[in-house]
């Protein structure tokens, strides 16, 4: 620690939400910023044939054809398809926060890369913090001396994987959980340092459009995170954390759904909203008896 205060590495793929939780974690007196790492290769690539049968198995053949036409109506608009990895105006936040506290900002192709793990070695970190990555080998979360921290949109260990809110939904559970925790080699399994919930309740208005339901409670789970995060990091900070091991027995790994995951959730949302509508309306009619 230097002069006190927690040494943090950032970790992360630089969405303006991970820009939202730094400015939160610039503002505590018990920690600063050792340097930011940005990793700009976010997503695996596949050939076509594997982008087509991963297509066909998570969105079936009628969300494949509509994922495609809209690529080449948008091909025949610009004359190129553009690489879906975040762009550089999605990192301005995060450059300027790291200008404007004199933070060294370093951008790597990959994490595990050694020219990457050098850059992270000299970081000298007590922390790291991870905001938003792919999944991290040992190689890189065991760097700082106290390890690595997560943000994990779901109520460990109980729902660990993803995709968040899901398989919450899928499941009529009352409420969504939002975990910090240690990094550890399997994925959001280490020790708990905070943890709170929320409320989940469908909003009919929706309809069966749970893709947009799902948009908008993570982005209320993001502005979350954005206090509970620095909450964790104090507390570490202070060594007033009470670490909570995760019995992972209690609950399971959760993974992408496949199409007829997804047909079963829409299908569940209409049972429910039908019932739903079925006992508002034997409400209204005894209040008119």
């Amino acid at each position: 620690m230097s002069g006190n205060k927690l040494r943090l590495m950032i970790l992360t793929h630089g969405s303006h939400k991970a820009a939202a939780i730094i400015e939160g974690i610039l503002a505590l007196p018990c920690a600063e910023i050792a340097a930011i790492f940005i990793e700009t290769a976010t997503t695996r690539r596949y050939r076509l044939w594997e982008k087509i049968r991963r297509a066909l198995r998570y969105d079936g053949l009628g969300g494949t054809l509509k994922k495609y036409l809209r690529k080449l109506l948008k091909l025949s608009r610009t004359g190129a398809l553009k690489d879906a990895s975040p762009s550089p105006a999605s990192h301005e936040r995060i450059r300027d926060l790291a200008a404007e506290c004199g933070i060294p900002l370093h951008f790597v192709e990959n994490y595990h890369l050694p020219e990457a793990l050098a850059l992270m070695r000299q970081a000298d970190a007590d922390l790291g913090v991870v905001l938003g990555t792919n999944i991290l080998k040992e190689s890189v979360f065991s760097i700082p001396r106290r390890g690595c921290i997560n943000t994990h949109q779901g109520l460990a260990p109980y729902y660990r994987g993803g995709p968040p809110v899901f398989w919450e939904l899928f499941n009529d559970e009352s409420e969504v959980g939002l975990t910090v925790h240690f990094v550890a080699a399997k994925v959001d399994t280490g020790d708990i340092i905070a943890q709170e919930t929320m409320p989940l309740i469908y909003d009919a208005s929706y309809g069966l459009d749970y893709e947009s339901f799902l948009a908008d409670y993570r982005a209320k789970l993001s502005d979350r995170a954005a206090v509970l995060v620095p909450q964790a990091i104090q507390m570490l900070a202070e060594g007033t954390a009470q670490l909570r091991p995760q019995n992972i027995a209690l609950g399971k790994r959760y993974r992408l759904p496949i199409k007829k995951e997804k047909d079963e959730l829409r299908r569940r949302l209409r049972q429910r909203l039908n019932q739903k509508k079925a006992a508002t309306n034997r409400e209204v009619g005894v209040s008119n008896g």
